[in-house]
């Protein structure tokens, strides 16, 4: 990362786009653990059932985290690359820059396992940032090299159907085709072979290398929500329609398919991609519409500020402990209440984290990558 990574905010940019960024962020930082502190307190069950991930098979909301943010990724190659296309700059020029954004992702993913604290030796190569990367360096590919909006139909469709043959039709040894279990699903056999490290999963890794490459899907399926929102010549209401209608056929598609081709996020299948994707198509509509439509800004300043630096409080709630900061400032407020002593401690995480983003918010400091 060199001090050229730390930019100025541009003056035009999409406000719901960085609102959704940091409604997504708000659960991992924080607000996951807050929502199954409340819930506890409440016996809301539900809550804090849908604040966890599924053990495999299925999906929960927590499940929706990771590809939503791989899909706001996407949305924004239209507005950073067909921009720039549009001005005849070197396609060359794009494919290195998406390259570099790839190689300091899979890095700084290396970094945030924990490479340096416990050893090269036993380290974890794949990580959520390596597969951001990925999934963004591909994306990025295709709307660089491809210019037509039917050609990126067409690469969508084979990326979910060719992983979908992948994953049922051919055969894993000691295990045959189709079994999609953590130790049958042909995944974790490709990374067993070609992972270097640790696995995550033992005998699997949720962002190896299949997996990655899946989920170039959903990062496309943004690119597809990007072009939508970039069209000068649709109103609000078409570009909300459009969104409306891709994000309920996925959804649909997603599970018709999923009788026979199961939702599974650690092996990310395609209907993984279809059911995430459409979710996030909806909910790129819904902020469409409540911040850039109706101009509704001022009460999602919290989630702005978030997700206009959600790479680097992604890496600063690994490295620094928040928590016992929260504890040396609000103890004496969370003393008192004993064993629900975190529904202080937490929100003064929330607190501390957001008064970091928004004094680099105010400072113009943003971490790109």
């Amino acid at each position: 990362m060199t001090t050229k990574s730390l930019r100025t905010e541009p003056q035009k940019r999409l406000y719901s786009l960085d609102v959704l960024r940091g409604f997504d962020m708000f659960w991992i930082t924080g607000g996951g653990a807050l929502a199954i502190a409340i819930a506890q307190l409440s016996g809301a069950g539900w809550l804090e059932n849908q604040m966890h991930h599924v053990e495999w098979e299925g999906f929960k909301f927590y499940d929706l985290i990771f590809p939503l943010f791989m899909f706001i990724a996407g949305v924004a190659i239209p507005f950073s690359v067909k921009s720039k296309l549009e001005k005849n700059f070197p396609k060359r020029k794009l494919f290195l820059k998406a390259l570099k954004r790839l190689v300091i992702l899979i890095l700084l993913g290396i970094l945030y396992n924990g490479t340096f604290r416990s050893g090269f030796s036993d380290g974890r190569i794949a990580s959520v940032l390596g597969q951001i990367g990925i999934g963004y360096f591909f994306a990025a590919l295709i709307v660089i090299y491809f210019k037509s909006f039917r050609s990126r139909i067409i690469w969508l469709v084979s990326i979910l159907t060719g992983f979908g043959i992948i994953q049922l039709l051919i055969p894993v040894p000691g295990f045959g085709a189709g079994v999609l279990t953590p130790e049958g699903c042909i995944n974790g056999y490709i990374d067993s072979l070609l992972l270097p490290g640790r696995m995550y999963g033992g005998t699997f890794d949720p962002e190896g290398i299949l997996c990655s490459l899946s989920a170039t899907g959903i990062t496309l399926m943004g690119t597809i929500a990007g072009n939508i929102l970039r069209k000068k010549d649709s109103t609000d209401w078409q570009k909300i329609g459009y969104l409306a209608v891709w994000g309920a056929g996925s959804i649909i598609l997603a599970l018709g398919l999923s009788t026979f081709y199961p939702i599974i996020k650690s092996c990310w299948t395609s209907t993984f991609n279809l059911l995430t994707g459409g979710i996030s198509f909806l909910l790129m509509a819904l902020f469409y519409l409540i911040v850039d439509h109706w101009g509704i800004h001022k009460i999602f300043f919290y989630f702005r500020v978030i997700g206009m630096n959600s790479i680097f409080v992604y890496l600063f709630t690994r490295i620094i402990n928040v928590q016992r900061i929260s504890e040396f400032f609000f103890g004496w407020l969370a003393q008192p209440l004993g064993d629900n002593s975190h529904l202080v401690i937490l929100p003064g995480s929330l607190l501390i984290i957001w008064l970091v983003l928004y004094y680099m918010y105010k400072k113009k400091i943003f971490l790109r990558v």
